[in-house]
């Protein structure tokens, strides 16, 4: 690959990540250290800045060395916001953020967004289209989790916001606030807004005695990656806040909007969880694995010979907004916000219907 003038000045994996889509920074680094991608001969730093006139060499087998190609999902990807450093999408539930690794043909939002950028879905060789620009994730959500989800398009950007993404999640530091709504079980006591303020980790790390202590009454399961409210003192426990107020009522259920000042593992769930009002639906957590009329209507009676169907089967948690920086405007702020998906409209309307909260 012979690099062009419009090219010039770009640091070498930057360049191959535009030149060939369907493959990873990650893998692209890895090679170049490895000294089987060199520039005119010669084993350079993933870093180098490229000069016009110098030659790429790949010198790798495709068929057995190039990485799995990410794969978009079925539904469109819904941008809500554009401009030239970022894109932000309207994320649908049960659509991975990232490839999981157990699931790679399965489409996911990293995937979603590189078509986007194409035009087209990535595939795994060597894709005619470059890029003009590259999106990178810079957070993720849940799997089951709806809602905003932000990428950036072009390295100073991304070097901005993931700087203010990560101080976000381990101090709490206010450079990104993100809105989450969430529909839990129980009437939640409180009017004004709450703190709740408790350090998070992985539960296997809990002998028998502390899940006692701790009331904790759900089973140990391995390799259920539960985290949980941890003592300060514990080896694993990382501080862990979220701010909670009440956005609508209803009897049996509340509607709360949650700020999360941290980022950790599954925060949102395990605090409300821990303070007793765990998400309407979440296997993990809760009780339920889905919400239908019959669980909130008192003698429901299903049509007969046509099965139940539910309101909503999945976590009852959306991303609703973020607030972030504008990484090319000094003191700029952005805010973004994700508009409720039918599913979540569905059963709020139906509960407002058949469970409206009674002072």
């Amino acid at each position: 690959m012979v690099v062009v003038a419009e090219r010039a000045g770009m640091e070498l994996d930057e360049l191959l990540c535009l030149e060939r889509p369907a493959l990873n920074k990650g893998f692209f680094r890895r090679n170049i250290r490895d000294g089987v991608i060199t520039v005119d001969g010669a084993e350079i730093l993933p870093n180098h800045r490229v000069q016009e006139g110098e030659v790429v060499i790949m010198n790798f087998d495709q068929d057995t060395l190039y990485p799995r190609a990410l794969h978009a999902p079925s539904v469109k990807l819904e941008v809500i916001f554009e401009n030239d450093d970022i894109i932000v999408a309207n994320k649908p539930a049960g659509v991975a953020s990232e490839p999981e690794r157990w699931a790679a043909e399965s489409g996911s939002m990293a995937g979603a967004f590189l078509a986007h950028a194409l035009g087209h879905e990535p595939v795994n060789d060597e894709d005619e289209d470059s890029l003009e620009w590259r999106p990178r994730l810079l957070h993720r959500l849940d799997k089951d989790t709806s809602g905003v989800l932000v990428a950036a398009k072009n390295l100073d950007a991304e070097r901005v916001l993931r700087t203010a993404f990560e101080g976000a999640a381990k101090t709490g530091a206010h450079d990104i606030e993100k809105t989450y709504l969430a529909l839990v079980e129980g009437e939640w006591p409180h009017d004004d807004e709450v703190l709740l303020d408790g350090a998070i980790g992985p539960e296997e790390t809990l002998g028998r005695r502390e899940r006692r202590r701790l009331g904790i009454t759900t089973k140990a399961r391995k390799n259920a990656n539960r985290m949980t409210v941890l003592p300060d003192d514990k080896k694993d426990a990382k501080a862990a806040r979220t701010r909670v107020t009440v956005e609508q009522r209803f009897r049996g259920f509340t509607m709360v909007r949650c700020s999360p000042e941290t980022g950790r593992t599954h925060q949102i769930r395990v605090h409300l969880a821990h303070a007793g009002f765990p998400l309407a639906v979440d296997t993990l957590y809760g009780r339920l694995d889905d919400l239908k009329l019959s669980d909130i209507k008192s003698r429901y009676r299903p049509k007969p010979g046509r099965p139940e169907r539910p309101l909503i089967d999945r976590l009852t948690l959306h991303a609703l907004e973020i607030d972030l920086p504008d990484p090319s405007e000094d003191g700029k702020r952005l805010v973004v916000q994700a508009s409720l998906p039918a599913d979540f409209q569905r059963i709020t309307r139906q509960l407002a219907k058949v469970r409206p909260y009674k002072t």
